[in-house]
């Protein structure tokens, strides 16, 4: 079967093959066509229902172009996985809006539907759990919404927390004061503000007080008006420290709570603040829980498989048992 698809634009054709048809190759691939393009025109070949949803993706990839949306491997990826699932109809919905613009101008936007209803459900409630795993954008999406609400002066300050719970390695193994303990674990929210500020702007805002980046443990008795809170790596958090976090919403202010429940690095007889504030918040006016999947991930295309390869074996492989003092088994995984 042959196929014939006339672009407006070169340009958006030459956007959707990509810097050395990469793209191209990768829809080749996927549906087992051959593409060619002759003066602004597609053609597709291969076995009839391999070329009807080649014909989609790059009919949804063309559009997204004409649109000044950015073609890349990860955007092609998604929209091909779109079609495969038969939602070829909401490709034009990953047209997104800004959600803020970094210091060096590049524009922040959300990459994937779950990522869209992220950002509106962050845009719409006061409070937002987003829970998904590595590379879904959870963290950097909810710096970015803050910097566009401090910016529009929504809120006068920026909080940004996380608990120092360490993954294999003590805190006491690390030189220095309590301040340079707890610094690697707010990196991944520094470096965010970095790339949203720059350094020099970040560095003035935290001066003054209107940016503030500390471990959970600096929130208690705290009320927090005026302020954009986010809290990260919130599956590390004990169900204590999630209701603190929790009560401290002041007014006129906002809360994103971030975390992957299969991350887990508390002892195995400790209960996730994050997997249980899931269930009591559920439903509660003004509280939104995003879930993210792997079709979600927004990194190199191996953090995908790496991640669904993870939930594949977890699926076969029964909880390994570990001891609790005095002896009772108890299920490792939570």
């Amino acid at each position: 079967m042959e196929k014939v698809i006339a672009a407006d634009r070169v340009e958006d054709i030459l956007s959707v093959f990509g810097s050395f048809d990469q793209n191209l190759r990768i829809i080749e691939k996927e549906f087992g066509v051959h593409v060619t393009d002759r003066d602004a025109e597609l053609k597709i070949t291969g076995e009839p229902e391999n070329v009807s949803d080649a014909e989609k993706a790059v009919q949804g990839l063309l559009s997204l172009s004409a649109r000044g949306e950015n073609i890349d491997e990860q955007k092609v990826r998604y929209i091909l996985a779109m079609v495969r699932e038969g939602r070829e109809d909401r490709i034009g919905e990953l047209a997104g809006d800004v959600v803020c613009v970094t210091a060096k101008g590049r524009p922040v936007k959300p990459k994937t539907l779950g990522q869209k209803n992220y950002v509106r459900a962050i845009g719409e409630n006061t409070i937002t759990l987003g829970i998904g795993p590595a590379g879904t954008g959870k963290t950097y999406l909810a710096v970015a919404a803050a910097v566009r609400a401090f910016r529009e002066k929504s809120v006068n300050r920026i909080i940004l927390t996380r608990p120092a719970v360490e993954a294999g390695e003590r805190l006491g193994f690390l030189p220095g004061d309590l301040q340079s303990k707890v610094d690697p674990y707010l990196r991944p929210l520094y470096d965010a503000l970095f790339d949203m500020l720059g350094p020099e702007t970040y560095n003035n805002y935290l001066e003054k007080g209107n940016i503030e980046v500390a471990p959970l443990a600096y929130m208690r008795g705290r009320t927090l008006d005026d302020s954009f809170i986010i809290l990260d790596e919130a599956q590390n958090t004990s169900r204590e420290q999630m209701k603190m976090f929790l009560t401290r919403l002041g007014f006129n202010s906002k809360m994103v709570i971030t975390g992957d429940v299969t991350q887990i690095d508390l002892p195995a007889d400790k209960t996730s603040g994050l997997k249980e504030a899931m269930r009591v918040l559920d439903g509660v006016e003004d509280i939104a829980i995003c879930q993210f999947t792997g079709a979600d991930v927004v990194r190199h295309a191996l953090v995908q498989q790496i991640i669904e390869a993870y939930e594949k074996f977890e699926k076969k492989t029964p909880a390994e048992p570990t001891k609790r003092p005095g002896g009772r088994n108890i299920p490792r995984r939570r």
